[in-house]
């Protein structure tokens, strides 16, 4: 299945997108698979993958400008998906905590993708703004 710059299912006409419009396609595209192998899910890999689905989503309207695009496709056994968004500014790693030794909110959706993929790739678009993809085993 794949879902680029246009509307993600039962969001016709709706930009920009949001996590729940990502996920819906990936549980889509993973439920849909699963069947035709004529097996259930494993329902950890499914939140896996759905988790690093919603960060990059979430990572690309936080930092990125918005969900300008999204594709997923299910390749073997694995899921691939990509999240365009507005900035060329790559996902860095923030520190848990500031210099004076405080808390800091937010910092961990991005360690959370780079755990659960196999691969993660940041590529800049001709356009301007950047794709972020992840490929996170599911099968």
């Amino acid at each position: 299945m794949r879902r680029s710059e246009g509307p993600a299912s039962g969001c016709e006409g709706r930009r920009p997108y949001r996590p729940a419009d990502v996920r819906s396609v990936v549980r889509e595209a993973v439920s849909g698979r699963c069947g035709s192998l004529g097996r259930p899910c494993d329902e950890d890999a499914l939140s896996d993958v759905l988790l690093v689905a919603t960060e990059l989503a979430s990572n690309a309207i936080l930092h990125g400008g918005g969900v300008t695009g999204f594709d997923v496709d299910v390749r073997g056994r694995a899921v691939r998906v990509s999240v365009s968004d507005r900035s060329d500014r790559p996902p860095v790693t923030v520190a848990p905590v500031d210099a004076q030794g405080r808390r800091r909110a937010g910092g961990r959706g991005w360690p959370i993708v780079c755990r659960l993929a196999r691969e993660v790739e940041v590529a800049g678009l001709p356009s301007g703004g950047k794709r972020v993809t992840a490929v996170v085993p599911v099968f």
